[in-house]
């Protein structure tokens, strides 16, 4: 199996409002960075979709370490998803999960593709050059939604 590094974050100017999300990711001597982004949208949205981008990217089973400055994307996929599911998609206070069709998403793509995931959290804007690097991409993405800057190619 291919060890990937993978940095994620998401960014948003105002919560909701434009947002992006980054990704760096790092395997061997190879490195590869995506960005997007949408308008009205909220952070934990991006956060997520940094995630999901980042593994969709993935083209086969790897042995992935996926470093994250979200509480809300590493609780929710190591602690929160089961009881959810058992529920129906709700809460503990029996309200509906916010964002459940990316958590679904998201879900999917760790069950299916057949990484091994070693989920690590980090401390963002702490000087992490992988973060800090994920958080610049994610605010590259709030411009692309903004039309202030042009798509990657």
């Amino acid at each position: 199996m291919n060890q990937v590094e993978i940095y994620t974050d998401g960014a948003c100017k105002g919560n909701p409002g434009p947002g992006g999300w980054g990704v760096l990711l790092r395997s061997g001597s190879t490195q590869k960075e995506l960005f997007g982004g949408e308008l009205g949208t909220t952070n934990n949205r991006m956060e997520l979709m940094a995630v999901i981008q980042a593994l969709s990217a993935l083209k086969r089973p790897c042995a992935v370490t996926l470093y994250l400055d979200s509480q809300y994307v590493l609780k929710g996929i190591t602690e929160w998803l089961p009881g959810w599911k058992a529920k129906g998609w709700r809460t503990a206070g029996k309200t509906p999960v916010k964002n459940a069709e990316l958590w679904k998403r998201l879900d999917d793509l760790v069950q299916q593709s057949g990484h091994v995931i070693d989920w690590r959290w980090v401390r963002g804007h702490n000087g992490d050059p992988g973060n800090e690097r994920a958080d610049a991409l994610a605010n590259m993405g709030v411009e692309l939604a903004l039309g202030q800057r042009k798509p990657p190619v």
